[in-house]
């Protein structure tokens, strides 16, 4: 399998990744935004650029627009728990943010609900586990089939398939 170039969740060449990150999740955005660049990926960092103090719902939002308009085809989003950064991503219409602490929900968030933003904690999982899960991710595509309808069903205001 490419990882360079991993098929997106619409069966596509990713070729285009937003990151963005509180102050919690600085660092760890840089690593990973570095990772990849040496990827072969083109990175665009939607913030933030220091460690002070700052809002996640700006870089969430920024993050998940830039994914939701199709300027990029996935985005990642690092904060403290990465929760607020899903919560806060999954209110554009067409984002499905996901947090994950283990390979197979990072495999599994791609092949099975098409997920297109990544969410993690720089507080809960180090460097090495963060690139485990980032490198699982981008390996896997949507399956499609009978998960189609499923996240159709995410996207229905009422819910339903």
């Amino acid at each position: 399998m490419n990882i360079s170039n991993p098929p997106s969740p619409a069966g596509r060449d990713v070729h285009r990744i937003a990151v963005g990150a509180d102050h919690a999740g600085y660092r760890l955005k840089n690593h990973l935004a570095a990772l990849l660049l040496k990827k072969g990926l083109k990175v665009r960092d939607m913030g933030t650029d220091s460690p002070h103090s700052c809002d996640y719902p700006d870089f969430a939002r920024a993050v998940a627009n830039a994914v939701a308009s199709g300027e990029v085809d996935l985005g990642l989003l690092v904060c403290g728990t990465g929760q607020g950064m899903a919560m806060t991503a999954n209110k554009v219409p067409g984002v499905r943010a996901a947090v994950v602490l283990d390979t197979f929900s990072a495999r599994a968030a791609r092949e099975h609900n098409d997920c297109n933003v990544l969410c993690l904690g720089a507080r809960v999982c180090g460097t090495g586990l963060a690139e485990d899960l980032l490198n699982s991710w981008l390996a896997a595509s949507f399956q499609g089939g009978r998960h189609q309808a499923r996240v159709r069903g995410m996207e229905l205001s009422g819910g339903g398939v």
